[in-house]
């Protein structure tokens, strides 16, 4: 089936914090986050969709068994520095907008889908994750870097407390989701996982815990 996705669908605006994430995003690679997305993407072979690309922090790290990266991205100040990326990236990378509850793409188009820092901020995520499983052809998988839910009680109840707040300053950001677990709930069958914490700023710690992991559609 052919997806089109309508200009409406595809107007995501957050000008305040998409300006931040960007200054944001290159001392957080620094202090980690690119060795975290190398983790993410190695091996990567075949034709990729990637969820929320952002300002294109990924595109670097491609290797070259990726044929073709499409990066969809629906916040448009975000989506031109992504396409500034696209650029200078060393596989073929098209940024496209759009959404992650309405991929732009054919059923089971997809070898690879990607979602790093993406899925704590979708309006639904079992949806989106049921988008992405659409994407994907039998046997793709998903390979995915986010920031979850603590897995200490404690911990985890100051992250939903400040969910109360932080999305709708945030640009939709949930500190206290267990995306790791709904990835599973949505029929993907995870291969492996790495539960790890990254703080680079104190303005990151209820988002500190995260997961590194590949997931295959069966």
């Amino acid at each position: 089936m052919s997806r089109l996705v309508s200009d409406s669908n595809t107007r995501v605006r957050h000008p305040l914090f998409a300006r931040m994430y960007a200054r944001m995003a290159d001392q957080f690679e620094a202090k980690g986050g690119a060795d975290h997305r190398r983790e993410m993407l190695a091996g990567v072979s075949g034709r990729v969709i990637e969820v929320g690309a952002g300002t294109g922090l990924n595109f670097g790290h491609y290797p070259d068994t990726a044929t073709e990266v499409v990066a969809v991205e629906p916040e448009a100040y975000l989506r031109a520095k992504a396409e500034a990326a696209a650029e200078r990236a060393l596989v073929d990378v098209r940024v496209v907008p759009g959404t992650a509850g309405a991929l732009p793409a054919d059923d089971e188009s997809f070898d690879v889908a990607v979602a790093s820092l993406v899925l704590c901020s979708v309006p639904d995520q079992a949806h989106a994750l049921a988008e992405i499983r659409r994407v994907l052809r039998p046997g793709g998988e998903l390979r995915f870097y986010e920031h979850i839910r603590s897995h200490h009680p404690k911990f985890a109840r100051r992250q939903r407390r400040v969910d109360i707040i932080w999305p709708r300053v945030g640009g939709g950001c949930h500190a206290s989701r267990a995306t790791d677990e709904a990835i599973e709930q949505a029929g993907f069958v995870v291969e492996n996982k790495r539960h790890f914490t990254f703080r680079p700023s104190w303005t990151a710690y209820l988002m500190a815990p995260h997961v590194i992991g590949v997931a295959r559609r069966p």
